[in-house]
């Protein structure tokens, strides 16, 4: 693709995640996880412990805003905004893809945000793709190239199908994949964009060496109905449309990263996230961090770095407060208080044999 026909796509991107028209049709299932409610918690609120941690680093909330975009004028506004955000409020942050900077290395600034985040968790970002079509050197460059904590590596393959000028061959990803977690020494985040990861998927990840994952399940942002709405082909829009709630829903994909991948890895749960007790259900079913992209994105887009913050701000308190229902003093306790598996997510672990109530 031209240097000018990347630029067009990442600006489309973020014209058009503003649409209500682009969210799953279906839901995240989040809202089968019931969380028991406890009485008498005997907690203050004062008690309650938030902290998390990221790639050996601390964080104050278990909250990560997850790569989106790059390559635009106002992707560079946006990420520094948002640095200065995840900054502020402790929580760790992931850049747009790194691709344009191959051809556009004077927009390194808008991606090299290690000045504004500080000793913040910050990680860079690289399409699976890309492992087929470039030098490994030049992939794991990406990591220094922004002073990043790790790279987020993502998977998108129904988006690229959709893309009429996205990637149609994946033969042979799972072998770059394990590679280049060896280059990074385990710092590698191997992310989903919008359609979960299956148990199966997670399965390929494990044998890769894989231990740190973003679901990004399907509930919130459909890439492929954003891809059908920019595509000009009558053949892209009616793949899109036919796909556009394709994947694996957030909940269930969360549940099997953790039962896939085991206690001691690191799972994101991202995908719909809209308030903090959907980031209780999050750490509930297993995650240690919940992630979001859009709903952060029009906070800053509507209402500037103020806005934002309130949000990200009212998540903790949200979190916070359910934590205290629940009766769990901190994220670790919040893992295992007794919450009942419902409707369709009943349904997703009856299917592969999993329990239907979670642990207590």
């Amino acid at each position: 693709m031209s240097d000018t026909g990347i630029e067009k796509r990442k600006a489309e991107h973020l014209r058009l995640v503003r649409e209500d028209s682009v969210l799953h049709s279906k839901p995240t299932l989040l809202s089968d996880i019931r969380l028991v409610h406890q009485a008498l918690p005997e907690l203050n609120l004062s008690d309650i412990d938030t902290t998390a941690s990221l790639f050996g680093k601390p964080l104050k909330l278990p909250l990560m805003i997850t790569g989106m975009t790059g390559g635009t004028e106002y992707a560079g506004e946006l990420n520094r905004g948002l640095a200065a955000l995840a900054a502020d409020q402790g929580i760790a942050f992931a850049v747009g893809s790194q691709r344009v900077l191959w051809r556009h290395e004077h927009l390194l600034a808008d991606f090299a945000v290690r000045d504004i985040i500080g000793e913040g968790v910050l990680l860079g970002n690289i399409g699976a793709a890309q492992l087929l079509h470039e030098p490994m050197d030049r992939i794991v460059a990406l990591v220094s190239m922004i002073e990043a904590d790790g790279l987020c590596l993502h998977l998108n393959p129904a988006q690229e199908l959709v893309q009429e000028e996205g990637d149609r061959e994946f033969r042979g990803v799972c072998e770059k994949i394990t590679e280049l977690n060896e280059r990074l020494d385990g710092r590698l985040l191997v992310k989903e964009t919008g359609a979960g990861l299956s148990p199966e998927t997670l399965i390929k990840l494990r044998s890769s060496g894989v231990d740190c994952v973003d679901v990004s399940g399907s509930g919130g942002t459909s890439w492929t109905r954003v891809e059908q709405q920019r595509a000009v082909s009558e053949r892209s829009q009616r793949l899109g449309r036919s796909i556009g709630d394709w994947g694996v829903p957030t909940a269930f994909s969360i549940i099997a990263a953790r039962s896939v991948l085991g206690e001691q890895a690191t799972v994101i749960g991202s995908g719909g996230i809209r308030d903090g007790l959907d980031v209780a259900r999050v750490l509930a079913a297993g995650g240690n961090i919940a992630g979001f992209a859009r709903s952060v994105l029009l906070q800053f887009m509507d209402h500037g770095a103020e806005g934002a913050a309130q949000w990200v701000e009212q998540l903790g308190e949200e979190l916070r407060s359910v934590m205290l229902l629940c009766g769990a003093r901190n994220c670790n306790e919040l893992m295992h208080v007794p919450r009942v598996y419902t409707g369709e997510l009943k349904d997703w672990l009856a299917a592969y044999g999993w329990p239907g109530q979670g642990r207590t």
